[in-house]
């Protein structure tokens, strides 16, 4: 299907759907897009204390090996 007649399809499908509806469609779309929807970002100190405390972490041996993670992914 072309994008030409994608557009057209939404464009005729969109007014028949509830308020509602075509908001849910809207978060959809965003996500696709991956689009903050509050617009806030976290500060260069938030940043730096979370890559810290991941260090810390991975210091401190709380972490999970490749192997591991594999493992548990195959389970899913």
């Amino acid at each position: 299907m072309t994008s030409k007649a994608i557009k057209k399809q939404v464009n005729d499908y969109l007014p028949l759907l509830s308020p509602r509806q075509q908001a849910l469609i809207l978060e959809m779309i965003k996500s696709f897009l991956n689009v903050d929807n509050d617009g806030k970002r976290i500060t260069l100190k938030q940043y730096n204390k979370e890559i810290n405390d991941a260090v810390s972490r991975i210091e401190n041996g709380d972490l999970v090996s490749h192997e591991d993670a594999i493992k548990e992914l195959s389970k899913w």
